[in-house]
């Protein structure tokens, strides 16, 4: 048995045990004793430390007061201060710990950015193995500049952005940073290389943080730090954080509710202050109706829902790390997903062996077989694919010697002995096998290599290739038996046997997910770092429509106008760089989209952080996995359905609590800001206004539980002021009527004093507000067709149970409520009853109207 030999290079280099660089390169324009210790410490002070990232931490009391800056939160405080001054201390505890639950919530996801920069750090070595003064020696990895020669063997990280003077066998694993699943062979192009420019695909480029698989080699730093392109991601990493979707929804709806709120308190104070009454107590009033006004329970709603839905996405397999995220990600109606391990299995497995005519023949595979079964080269996936598809016994085969791959060849030999028979077995690059081939086989035949097989073989080639297939050539001969080596420039005279195609299948279980998905309206776009052609038939195999594909190299060529307006009909983004994946994401965001992204390597990273819902999977590198919202312990299409439709219900319960706030809320509270100005008395004391506020509040508690129809998860929604508005100027004004109407009636017709008209709106006010809830959570028939929650229905009959049974209770004179006779009682409880079917009657002609509009426009909500 003949062991695996040494190459004999015109640029050669000779590692001792000790590893010392010691033959020098005349033809190299380097010097080969590396930078002096004097040179090197120049050029720290010039460039600086080779370290990607300088950021100062954030200083965590700082950070914590910034998160006071939400318009909702300082109204909600200053309804607490203003609460507790004026007797409601239960009032202002609740508001002060709501407020102090988001901000809490809010500043732990803070440090996100710094754990994904603090992760790329970690992916770096500390030390590396250079020339310095004619000698190998160890530095820290943070002292390394531009221009030194740094040594590289199997399992060593690349410190910095290099180019490789010299090598042996040397290949790299650089998927983390561009996609690529099989390691890349790197070996030096002498004068065909640019001096100092870096093409990240160049066979002599090496990137910092990608990772020596077999071999060695010395590489001269061109770019260390912040200039490398691993740099470049974590600075992208620092930058400031942008508001995702969901949370620029909030803040525009915060602006609004504040606006509303200035607006009616000035008007009520002024309007009360002319009137006649005293400044103070008109000034109370004014903000109690800002107070009643305010959605105060808003963030412990969105909390909890969130938290109940985080639980619920747990058990399927999906961990929320940012639970914001789950907004985001039921409104996402934009996929965009790598297809390595996502779309396909990341296993290459054999999928075709063909003569140069496409028929099928084993003998292509038998002989790839024996070649991949004596090979004891780089560990190649290709090879382990043909060992995994069939097996042969190779107990009667004697290895007598091997040429192993290089790059200058693009193939690689086996000599084994078959029964006293020498056979010379080569495989590699089609177009490097075909020069060597004097002969071919075919139906059993041998004929010449000629010109004409020569064209058809290619032709075949071509076409595996469209398939997206990963081809290797394969030929043989029969060799002279003789002792000691062969050597590489035997191989000619071969006989050509035909092609091995590979690739990555694509998940059996995917096209189900992607209909799932798109039965959602969600948009699937992949955004890969392999080439088109193998994305392309990975789309075939699983039914994606692909609506157009672009490549790395074409988008660089267009202006920011063309991209806007190709982006959105493209499906495949191939052969494109971190800096590509980003501007994909947030070019589709500004078209209005909600982007989720899928990755798991550090050029994902800059890709997680821009989109609204960044995803990623647990087997990730750690920086995808810092910077990512959400992660899924196994990458299943599947779970993603599971986590829009949730986010979807989340959502749906927010909204719900919204649109009911912002139109009964507004209309009790306008009723009250006209009653105080024609009214001898306040409608309501503040205290009262206080009551009702927090009884109504605490009966939305059963709301983030409540259930969803299934209508409402099969389409992305949007946080829409304008049908907000809309909304709550339709359905306001109806809740003001009745108000006017009990007014009437008990001021004018059943001539009421102060506080039993004060109690009996305090009863009609509360009774509306709570039971409207169950109108407005669905677009159906309230119980008959839609259900609420059990938690729901229970927190909303106590909460106006206790509001009418205080009045008789004997700490009713704290709140200056008296007892009502009961035909007054009866009398509200109608006025309850027409007011609950009204909204049902409008509720249906008013999303008659909008899905009218529908037809003609984007759908609203």
């Amino acid at each position: 048995m003949h062991t695996r030999r040494g190459f004999s290079y015109s640029r050669s280099l000779v590692w001792a045990n000790e590893r010392l660089y010691t033959v020098a390169m005349p033809d190299a324009k380097i010097q080969l004793s590396g930078l002096t210790t004097a040179e090197a410490s120049a050029r720290l002070a010039k460039f600086g430390p080779n370290s990607v990232s300088s950021k100062a931490k954030l200083r965590p009391i700082v950070a914590f007061v910034k998160k006071f800056n939400s318009p909702l939160l300082i109204i909600l405080m200053c309804a607490s201060v203003i609460s507790f001054f004026t007797g409601n201390q239960t009032s202002a505890i609740i508001l002060v710990c709501m407020v102090f639950l988001s901000v809490i919530l809010d500043f732990v996801n803070s440090y996100r950015s710094e754990k994904a920069v603090d992760a790329l750090v970690s992916r770096v070595i500390t030390t590396a193995t250079v020339i310095r003064d004619g000698k190998q020696q160890e530095v820290n990895l943070t002292t390394i500049v531009p221009g030194d020669l740094v040594m590289l063997s199997a399992g060593d990280v690349v410190p910095a952005d290099s180019r490789v003077v010299d090598s042996n066998d040397f290949f790299v694993n650089q998927s983390v940073l561009t996609g690529e699943s099989l390691p890349v062979e790197k070996s030096h192009l002498g004068e065909n290389a640019a001096a100092e420019s870096i093409d990240i695909e160049a066979r002599d480029i090496v990137l910092m943080g990608t990772s020596a698989v077999t071999g060695y080699a010395t590489v001269k730093v061109l770019r260390t730090g912040k200039l490398t392109e691993f740099g470049k991601i974590a600075e992208r990493l620092t930058a400031a954080e942008t508001d995702t979707d969901f949370e620029r929804g909030i803040r525009k709806f915060s602006g609004f509710i504040m606006k509303l709120t200035i607006i009616m308190v000035v008007f009520v104070f002024a309007a009360n202050s002319i009137s006649g009454r005293g400044f103070m107590e008109s000034f109370v009033f004014a903000i109690a109706i800002a107070v009643g006004l305010t959605p105060e329970l808003l963030p412990v709603i969105m909390s909890v829902s969130l938290s109940r839905g985080a639980v619920r996405m747990a058990k399927t397999g999906v961990i929320v790390k940012h639970l914001p995220a789950i907004q985001n990600f039921g409104r996402m109606n934009v996929f965009c997903t790598d297809k390595t391990g996502t779309l396909t299995e990341n296993r290459i497995v054999v999928v075709q062996f063909v003569d140069g005519y496409g028929k099928e023949t084993e003998d292509v595979l038998r002989y790839a077989y024996y070649n991949s079964a004596f090979h004891t080269g780089v560990p190649n996936p290709l090879d382990q694919a043909v060992r995994d598809y069939k097996k042969w016994d190779v107990g009667r085969l004697t290895k007598i010697d091997e040429i192993p791959f290089d790059f200058e060849r693009r193939r690689e030999s086996i000599v084994v002995d078959e029964g006293g028979k020498r056979l010379f077995i080569t495989k590699g690059a089609p177009e490097a096998i075909y020069g060597i081939c004097a002969s071919y086989l075919h139906d059993g035949q041998s004929q010449a290599f000629d010109a004409r097989f020569r064209t058809q073989a290619e032709t075949e080639f071509v076409r595996l290739s469209q398939e997206g297939y990963k081809v290797l050539a394969v030929c043989y001969r029969e060799a002279a038996k003789r002792p000691g080596t062969y050597e590489k420039d035997e191989e000619t005279g071969m006989i050509f046997l035909g092609y091995v195609a590979f690739m990555d299948p694509a998940k059996e279980t995917v096209k189900d997910a992607l209909d799932d998905l798109e039965g959602l309206g969600v948009e699937v776009k992949i955004l890969t770092g392999d080439n088109e052609l193998l994305t392309q038939k990975v789309c075939r195999d699983i039914q994606l429509p692909v609506k157009g594909t672009l490549t790395g190299e074409q988008i660089q060529k267009l202006n920011s106008l063309e991209f806007q307006r190709i982006v959105g009909v493209t499906t495949i983004f191939a052969r494109i760089n971190p800096e590509q994946k980003e501007r994909i994401i947030r070019t589709l965001q500004k078209a209005g989209n909600v982007v989720g992204y899928l990755g798991d390597g550090i050029n994902d990273a800059p890709a997680l952080k821009a989109a609204d819902v960044g995803i990623s999977v647990n087997n990730a590198v750690d920086v995808a996995k810092e910077t990512a919202d959400i992660i899924m312990l196994k990458k299943s299409m599947h779970s993603l359905k599971d986590g829009v439709i949730e986010g979807r219900k989340t959502f749906r319960n927010t909204l719900k609590y919204i649109l009911m706030g912002m139109s009964s809320n507004f209309g009790n509270m306008f009723s009250m800001m006209v009653a105080s100005v024609f009214l001898p008395f306040l409608p309501m004391l503040p205290t009262q206004v206080l009551l009702n506020n927090f009884l109504y509040d605490t009966s939305q508690l059963g709301l983030s539980s409540d259930h969803v129809d299934k209508e409402d998860v099969v389409r992305p929604t949007a946080f829409n002021i304008k049908f907000i508005r809309k909304y709550m100027l339709v359905f306001g004004p109806i809740s003001s009527l009745f108000d006017f109407a009990t007014f009437g009636l008990m001021f004018a017709l059943f001539r009421n004093s102060e506080h039993q008209f004060q109690t009996g709106w305090f009863m009609e006010s509360i009774a509306t507000q709570v039971f409207v809830i169950y109108i407005i959570r669905t677009k159906k028939i309230p119980f008959l067709q839609s259900s609420p929650s059990k938690l729901l229905i229970f927190n909303t009959l106590v909460a106006v149970a206790i509001a009418w049974v205080i009045p008789v209770l004997p700490f009713a004179k704290f709140f200056n409520l008296q007892p009502l006779p009961l035909w007054v009682i009866g009398t509200l409880f109608g006025f309850v009853l027409l007011y609950l079917l009204l909204v049902e009657f409008v509720k249906r002609w008013f999303f008659r109207r909008e899905n009218r509009l529908a037809k003609l426009t984007a759908p609203a909500v």
